[in-house]
């Protein structure tokens, strides 16, 4: 069983930059792919970008590449989204996810744990 607590979220202006922080218990999470994903209100939720279990491939939802980046400390046992340029639309829940399969990627239902999200807002 693997515990996600994300942290990070806030209130930033349009144009603003903030940082998300996923921790992972257990040793196993350095061999888990990981993902982030966002729901906003009355939306369904959507994949924003995942990274592979040793950090050397990434994946990014069309709406966030070149904004978002995602990286991983495995010795931290952390996965990282670097968020900037942010736009009112950006507004959203942010969860990450963790696939114990080491698959990841963009499909929700790969995702075995889930954290239990923060809030991003940004103002126009």
């Amino acid at each position: 069983q693997v515990q996600l607590v994300e942290s990070g979220g806030g209130l930033v202006q349009a144009g603003g930059s903030l940082r998300l922080s996923c921790a992972a218990s257990g040793r196993a999470f350095r061999s888990y792919a990981m993902g982030w994903f966002r729901q906003a209100p009355g939306k369904e939720r959507e994949f924003v970008a995942a990274i592979s279990w040793k950090g050397g491939n990434t994946y990014y939802a069309d709406s966030v590449k070149g904004r978002f980046t995602i990286s991983r400390d495995n010795a931290k046992n952390t996965v990282y989204l670097q968020m900037n340029s942010l736009k009112p639309e950006d507004t959203a829940v942010y969860y990450c996810a963790a696939d114990r399969n080491g698959l990841g990627g963009y499909l929700r239902t790969r995702y075995d744990y889930w954290g239990q999200g923060t809030q991003v807002t940004v103002s126009s």
